[in-house]
């Protein structure tokens, strides 16, 4: 996969199957789902040590500084590789999800 195929990927489905192929491309796909979920968690905690200085909570002056965008889009494609591992297509499951919400009552 190219980074023009990236750049063709202007939609969920098909930034998942992006994924979906870089990952076998990368050598993922004998990941376990277990696998993929650590990393995913794992990712998020990079996305909160990224936010800790935008909110004034001190971090150790060795500590390596992150790009908090980059932690961002690692979520996101990790997220996507534990959904194709589910067999879950993310857009409709994010579809469904939102009917539902639609009809809850928020207070």
């Amino acid at each position: 996969m190219s980074k023009d195929d990236l750049l063709r990927a202007d939609s969920l489905e098909k930034l998942q199957e992006y994924v979906r192929k870089t990952g076998i491309e990368r050598g993922f796909s004998n990941e376990t789902i277990q696998d993929s979920f650590m990393l995913l968690v794992e990712e998020l905690g990079e996305v909160a040590k990224a936010m800790r200085p935008l909110h004034g909570v001190k971090t150790a002056s060795d500590s390596q500084r992150l790009e908090l965008s980059h932690e961002v889009a690692d979520v996101q494609l990790l997220l996507l590789s534990l959904c194709n591992k589910l067999d879950i297509n993310l857009w409709d499951a994010v579809v469904e999800k939102e009917a539902k919400n639609r009809k809850r009552v928020w207070a």
